[in-house]
Protein backbone atom coordinates (compact mmCIF):
# COMPACT_ATOMS: atom_id res chain seq x y z
CA UNK A 1 0.00 0.00 0.00
CA UNK A 2 2.59 2.30 0.56
CA UNK A 3 4.40 2.09 -2.83
CA UNK A 4 0.46 3.36 -4.05
CA UNK A 5 0.77 6.28 -2.03
CA UNK A 6 4.38 7.38 -2.83
CA UNK A 7 3.13 7.15 -5.98
CA UNK A 8 0.14 9.15 -6.05
CA UNK A 9 1.72 11.62 -3.79
CA UNK A 10 5.08 12.26 -6.80
CA UNK A 11 2.47 12.58 -9.66
CA UNK A 12 0.10 15.50 -7.88
CA UNK A 13 3.57 17.06 -6.49
CA UNK A 14 5.21 16.54 -10.20
CA UNK A 15 1.63 17.92 -11.82
CA UNK A 16 1.63 20.38 -9.64
CA UNK A 17 4.97 22.22 -10.33
CA UNK A 18 4.57 21.75 -13.86
CA UNK A 19 1.33 23.97 -13.35
CA UNK A 20 3.65 26.42 -11.29
CA UNK A 21 6.65 26.49 -13.62
CA UNK A 22 4.34 26.44 -16.65
CA UNK A 23 2.56 30.03 -15.01
CA UNK A 24 6.19 31.44 -14.16
CA UNK A 25 7.02 31.29 -17.48
CA UNK A 26 3.77 32.74 -18.51
CA UNK A 27 3.73 35.58 -16.53
CA UNK A 28 7.34 36.16 -18.16
CA UNK A 29 6.32 35.27 -21.71
CA UNK A 30 3.19 36.69 -22.32
CA UNK A 31 2.58 40.36 -23.56
CA UNK A 32 0.22 42.49 -21.12
CA UNK A 33 -0.52 42.83 -17.40
CA UNK A 34 -3.68 41.13 -18.45
CA UNK A 35 -2.99 38.20 -20.26
CA UNK A 36 0.12 37.75 -17.40
CA UNK A 37 -2.75 37.72 -14.73
CA UNK A 38 -5.04 35.11 -16.56
CA UNK A 39 -1.63 33.04 -16.52
CA UNK A 40 -0.81 33.67 -12.80
CA UNK A 41 -4.98 33.52 -11.75
CA UNK A 42 -5.19 30.53 -13.67
CA UNK A 43 -1.98 28.31 -13.26
CA UNK A 44 -1.16 29.10 -9.49
CA UNK A 45 -4.85 27.63 -8.37
CA UNK A 46 -4.01 24.47 -9.88
CA UNK A 47 -0.46 24.32 -9.24
CA UNK A 48 -1.02 24.88 -5.55
CA UNK A 49 -4.16 23.13 -5.28
CA UNK A 50 -2.20 19.73 -6.64
CA UNK A 51 0.47 20.91 -4.34
CA UNK A 52 -1.31 20.97 -1.75
CA UNK A 53 -3.41 17.33 -2.97
CA UNK A 54 -0.29 15.50 -2.75
CA UNK A 55 0.88 16.89 0.82
CA UNK A 56 -2.82 16.10 1.98
CA UNK A 57 -2.46 12.50 1.02
CA UNK A 58 1.08 12.27 2.29
CA UNK A 59 -0.14 13.40 5.68
CA UNK A 60 -2.76 11.12 5.65
CA UNK A 61 -1.18 8.23 5.13
CA UNK A 62 -0.27 7.54 8.25
CA UNK A 63 -3.93 8.18 9.67
CA UNK A 64 -6.25 11.24 10.18
CA UNK A 65 -4.43 13.96 11.42
CA UNK A 66 -4.58 17.83 11.42
CA UNK A 67 -2.18 19.06 9.22
CA UNK A 68 -5.04 17.24 6.37
CA UNK A 69 -7.45 19.48 7.67
CA UNK A 70 -5.40 22.57 7.74
CA UNK A 71 -3.91 21.88 4.62
CA UNK A 72 -7.53 21.73 3.12
CA UNK A 73 -8.59 24.84 4.91
CA UNK A 74 -5.52 26.27 3.22
CA UNK A 75 -6.60 24.85 -0.21
CA UNK A 76 -10.39 26.09 0.09
CA UNK A 77 -8.94 29.79 0.85
CA UNK A 78 -7.03 29.72 -2.08
CA UNK A 79 -9.90 28.58 -4.49
CA UNK A 80 -11.82 31.66 -2.78
CA UNK A 81 -9.30 34.28 -3.04
CA UNK A 82 -7.27 33.62 -6.18
CA UNK A 83 -9.80 34.56 -8.32
CA UNK A 84 -11.05 37.60 -6.55
CA UNK A 85 -7.79 38.79 -6.00
CA UNK A 86 -7.11 38.77 -9.58
CA UNK A 87 -10.38 40.26 -10.63
CA UNK A 88 -9.84 43.55 -8.43
CA UNK A 89 -6.39 43.57 -10.35
CA UNK A 90 -8.01 43.48 -13.81
CA UNK A 91 -10.38 46.11 -12.76
CA UNK A 92 -7.72 48.44 -10.98
CA UNK A 93 -5.71 47.91 -14.30
CA UNK A 94 -9.00 48.77 -16.14
CA UNK A 95 -9.46 51.97 -14.13
CA UNK A 96 -6.06 52.97 -14.30
CA UNK A 97 -6.27 53.55 -18.16
CA UNK A 98 -4.43 50.26 -19.03
CA UNK A 99 -6.04 48.73 -22.77
CA UNK A 100 -5.38 45.62 -23.53
CA UNK A 101 -2.99 44.51 -25.89
CA UNK A 102 -4.56 43.64 -29.48
CA UNK A 103 -2.88 42.19 -32.17
CA UNK A 104 -5.34 44.03 -34.74
CA UNK A 105 -3.50 47.31 -33.19
CA UNK A 106 -0.17 46.28 -33.31
CA UNK A 107 -0.72 44.86 -36.89
CA UNK A 108 -2.49 48.41 -38.10
CA UNK A 109 1.03 50.45 -36.91
CA UNK A 110 -0.58 51.46 -33.60
CA UNK A 111 2.10 52.23 -31.55
CA UNK A 112 2.26 49.91 -28.45
CA UNK A 113 4.43 49.89 -25.57
CA UNK A 114 6.63 46.38 -25.50
CA UNK A 115 6.38 46.01 -21.67
CA UNK A 116 2.70 46.41 -20.94
CA UNK A 117 1.06 45.99 -24.61
CA UNK A 118 -0.63 48.84 -23.89
CA UNK A 119 -1.40 52.47 -26.10
CA UNK A 120 1.12 55.35 -25.04
CA UNK A 121 -0.92 58.07 -23.06
CA UNK A 122 -1.60 60.14 -25.67
CA UNK A 123 -3.79 57.91 -27.43
CA UNK A 124 -5.63 56.95 -24.98
CA UNK A 125 -9.23 57.96 -24.23
CA UNK A 126 -11.54 58.93 -20.95
CA UNK A 127 -14.72 56.81 -21.24
CA UNK A 128 -17.32 59.12 -21.52
CA UNK A 129 -20.78 59.08 -19.79
CA UNK A 130 -22.38 56.63 -21.79
CA UNK A 131 -19.41 54.31 -22.28
CA UNK A 132 -18.47 51.26 -19.50
CA UNK A 133 -15.66 51.19 -17.46
CA UNK A 134 -16.01 54.85 -16.11
CA UNK A 135 -15.12 53.73 -12.83
CA UNK A 136 -16.40 55.35 -9.02
CA UNK A 137 -19.47 57.35 -9.98
CA UNK A 138 -19.57 59.64 -7.04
Amino acid sequence: MGDIVSVVVWVLLLSGAFFLVTGSLGMVRLPDVFTRMHAAGMVDTMGAGLTLAGLCVYSLHDGANLVAVRLVLVLAFLWFTSPIATHAVAKAALSGGTTPYTVRGAEAGGEVDDRTGAAPEAARKAPGDGERGGGDTR
